[in-house]
């Protein structure tokens, strides 16, 4: 019974989403209820959009005539992060959607040009054989970052040249999901990870908002997947089962990662997020200002806390902007930067900054 309530809430939580075919459009909400939405853009005050307006300057300013943007282009290994400059997807995806958050849309918008360019080279990187959306070594996280983005643009537009590449990068998904349930950094169903998995069930949520198939069973096993990876402690990277030498660390960005992946599929109210959301209330992430995980872990626990909403996400809100905003974070240029790069720092803190404004719909409460 969990299992059937676990994917129509996945199907049934947005407005305007119609109910699977033969299914009572009442049958889900009663069970897993969404948190009561806030007012859109509370928080998001003067300072903040002074900010913001400058990131995206930054970032309109570096996109490359291709319409890419330029990062380091690499892997991460525990706290670190290594790479090389080059044409990067997910910073592509990433910076596009900092500038939707802001009302951009292709044809529309100050920097509508710049999306429109970004969508054009992504969708240039959608191979052909499968699907996969890759460029320069790029891995599965930069894939489910683009395959969001696209399904966001998608629904905003209806662009008739985004849906078939859509559906290919969405199958490609569902044919990458382990045996346990989730992904892992290539297209290849081996093992898995926690903070794959996050960015590909949100980019398979986003595509079923606007209409693109997403079998049942995959989200079930994701589902499963997620909560193994639970602990009273917080969210571990990888399930303990399967394999003798899993990864079984747990932080603050995993845990916000585990909270967001259950809210992607669906799941609203479980013992799991209760512990989550109160472990990531008296968490400090500010040790990892100038790493990968810092505007990483951000991107993750402001979506968490603003779907959770009341006061968790008053108080959050409030520390965040006072850290991104703080002294020696915003350079002078308008950028933010981290080991990842500056395009990559500055348009995850002009996300987590505008989570309020509710423009993307994967946002949106």
């Amino acid at each position: 019974m969990r299992r059937a309530v676990l994917f129509a809430a996945f199907l049934l939580v947005l407005p305007g989403v119609p109910p699977a075919r033969g299914e009572p459009p009442d049958a889900v909400p009663a069970v897993q209820d969404r948190p009561t939405p806030l007012r859109p853009g509370i928080g998001f005050d003067a300072d903040v959009r002074l900010a913001v307006e400058r990131g995206l300057a930054y970032l309109a300013a570096r996109q490359n005539p291709n319409g890419s943007w330029v990062n380091r282009v690499g892997y991460k290994l525990y706290e670190n992060y290594f790479g090389e400059e080059h044409e990067s997807v997910d910073v592509t995806a990433l910076a596009c959607m900092a500038f939707v958050a802001a009302g951009n849309v292709p044809g529309r918008g100050k920097y509508g040009r710049n999306v429109s360019r970004g969508v054009q080279w992504l969708l240039s990187k959608v191979r052909e054989e499968d699907g996969y959306i890759t460029h320069g070594g790029s891995r599965m996280y930069s894939h489910a970052f683009a395959t969001l983005f696209l399904a966001e643009i998608y629904g905003m537009t209806r662009q008739v040249d985004v849906k078939p590449k859509l559906k290919r990068a969405v199958n490609l998904i569902v044919n990458s999901q382990n045996w346990e349930g989730g992904w892992r950094y290539q297209p290849i169903p081996v093992d898995a990870d926690l903070s794959v998995t996050v960015s590909t069930l949100q980019a398979l949520r986003a595509a079923r908002n606007v209409g693109i198939t997403v079998p049942a069973e995959t989200i079930e096993r994701a589902t499963r997947y997620v909560l193994r990876c639970a602990t009273r402690r917080g969210f571990r990277y990888q399930d303990m089962g399967g394999y003798g030498f899993n990864d079984i660390r747990v932080s603050y960005a995993l845990t916000a990662c585990g909270v967001v992946s259950l809210y992607s599929a669906g799941l609203y109210q479980s013992a799991e997020l209760r512990d989550s959301l109160r472990l990531l209330r008296n968490w400090n992430n500010a040790g990892y200002v100038g790493k990968l995980h810092y505007f990483y872990g951000h991107y993750y626990a402001a979506q968490a806390m603003y779907i959770a909403g009341g006061e968790d996400w008053v108080s959050y809100y409030k520390g965040v902007k006072a850290e991104i905003l703080g002294p020696g974070m915003q350079q002078p240029a308008g950028y933010w930067e981290d080991d990842v790069g500056r395009n990559y720092a500055t348009a995850m803190a002009c996300l987590v900054l505008q989570m309020p404004c509710e423009r993307l719909p994967i946002f949106q409460k």
